[in-house]
């Protein structure tokens, strides 16, 4: 089997080495072999593993989420209607997301619309609104 280095891991990962340290301490790479100097050696499954855990990212998952959806993955039991149900629940999330960015967008241009440009700063509708409670 091949082992590549740490550093080789990342760059194929487009992360850093220390956020492939940081995965091996919250458990969601395994502590890799190390050679007889000490050296860590990551096989091709690590990398596999590492990609799995940057495209659930891309797709919104938190870290905590990946660490569940990779336990769907290995633990025995689960079927595809359990990993369904975290992408569902994901939906749910971004949809809430994205009610509440639209909120922010009308309230932005609700406050944008009473900005009197020919105002010094001091003066501001905007600052003046952010200002209150």
């Amino acid at each position: 089997m091949d082992f590549f280095t740490i550093g080789k891991l990342a760059r194929q990962a487009g992360v850093n080495i220390e956020t492939v340290r940081y995965y091996e301490r919250i458990g969601l790479l395994p502590e890799p072999e190390r050679n007889e100097s000490g050296y860590r050696q990551y096989s091709e499954e690590y990398s596999q593993q590492l990609k799995f855990v940057k495209n659930a990212q891309r797709l919104g998952f938190s870290l905590k989420q990946v660490k569940e959806l990779l336990s769907l993955k290995v633990i025995p039991g689960y079927s595809c209607a359990d990993v369904k149900k975290k992408a569902e629940q994901k939906i749910e999330e971004i949809e809430a997301k994205i009610t509440e960015l639209k909120r922010i967008k009308a309230a932005l241009i609700e406050l944008s619309g009473k900005c009197d440009v020919n105002l010094p700063a001091r003066e501001c509708r905007i600052l003046e609104v952010l200002s209150k409670s």
